[in-house]
C-alpha cells in the first residue's frame, strides 16, 4: 500500500507537544498509524541498517498490526522486537498471554529477525525483571507502538504503581481492578476472577525512551481516558498524559475514542 493511500484525518490537533489525530473509522485509523509506522521503518533502516522496535498486544492493536503486516517493502529480518508487558503465571501457551498475541498478530507473519519474549512464566519474577531490562539497556529503541488503557496507562503502569521518574526500565506490578476489568470488557477473560493479579511491565521512562512513539486508542471504552490524556493534568493518576512532553509521539483516535473531546 503506497504513502499515497493514507487516510485523511477528520481533525488533527497537537495537545502541548503531543500530535493528535481523529479517522473517521477505527479502519482507517489503523491504516494511517500503520503507513506512518511503515515509513519510519523504512528511514531507520536506510540510516542505521536495523531497527528496534517495542509493541503492545492488546485488541485496540489489530487494525493496526494487520495493517503493519501488509506493508510492501519492509525488511522484518533485521527488525529487533520488543513487547511492553506480560502477564504473571499464565500457562505458557495461553492465548491471553501478549507474547502469544503478538506471535499470532505479528510476529508469525512477519517474521523479525531477532523477538525478545518476556517470560511471564517464571519463577522468579524479579529476576526476569533485570533480564528484560539487561536487554533494552544494551539498544535504543526506535519505535514504540502502544497504546492506553481505560484507566489512562501506558502498558501495565496503571495509576497506583505509575513513575514518571522510575528508575527501573521493566518491574513487577500489581494491576488494579479498572485495568484487570478492562480484560473483560476486551473479551480475553471471561471474568474478572481469571485475570492474573500481577504482570511485568515495561515502565514509563523505557517506554518514552523510543525516539518514535504511535499510540493508536480506538473505542468508546477509552474516550474517558483519551479525555484525561489530552485535557487533564499531566500526572500518573493518568499515565499516558506524559505523551504531550514528546514532539515524538502520535496519538490515533476514531470517534469513539475522540468522542469526549
Amino acid at each position: 500500500m503506497a504513502s499515497c493511500c493514507r487516510p485523511s484525518p477528520q481533525k488533527a490537533f497537537t495537545a502541548d507537544w503531543l500530535s493528535v489525530e481523529v479517522f473517521p473509522s477505527r479502519a482507517e485509523m489503523g491504516t494511517a498509524a500503520a503507513l506512518d509506522v511503515a515509513e519510519r521503518m523504512k528511514a531507520v533502516l536506510a540510516a542505521k541498517g536495523r531497527v528496534v522496535m517495542v509493541f503492545a498486544a492488546a485488541p485496540s492493536q489489530n487494525e493496526f498490526l494487520a495493517a503493519l503486516c501488509e506493508q510492501p517493502g519492509l525488511d522484518w529480518s533485521k527488525v529487533e522486537a520488543f513487547h511492553l508487558d506480560e502477564y504473571v503465571g499464565l500457562p505458557s501457551d495461553a492465548p491471553q498471554g501478549f507474547g502469544n498475541f503478538l506471535r499470532r498478530h505479528i510476529f508469525d507473519i512477519v517474521r523479525p529477525g531477532i523477538v525478545h519474549f518476556m517470560n511471564g512464566t517464571t519463577k522468579d519474577p524479579d529476576a526476569e525483571c533485570r533480564r528484560y531490562a539487561e536487554l533494552l539497556a544494551a539498544t535504543t529503541i526506535d519505535i514504540a507502538c502502544i497504546g492506553i488503557g481505560e484507566n489512562g496507562h501506558l502498558a501495565f503502569n496503571d495509576p497506583p504503581v505509575a513513575d514518571f521518574n522510575d528508575p527501573l526500565k521493566v518491574k513487577v506490578v500489581e494491576l488494579d481492578q479498572t485495568c484487570r476489568m478492562q480484560q473483560v470488557h476486551d473479551g480475553c477473560f471471561a471474568t474478572i476472577d481469571e485475570v492474573p493479579k500481577q504482570a511485568l511491565t515495561m515502565t514509563v521512562p523505557a517506554i518514552v525512551s523510543a525516539a518514535s512513539i504511535h499510540c493508536m486508542v480506538p473505542a468508546a471504552t477509552k474516550a474517558q481516558a483519551v479525555r484525561d490524556t489530552i485535557k487533564g493534568p499531566i500526572a500518573t493518576s493518568c499515565p499516558a498524559s506524559i505523551l504531550r512532553l514528546y514532539a515524538n509521539a502520535k496519538l490515533y483516535l476514531d470517534p469513539d475514542s475522540a468522542s469526549l473531546l
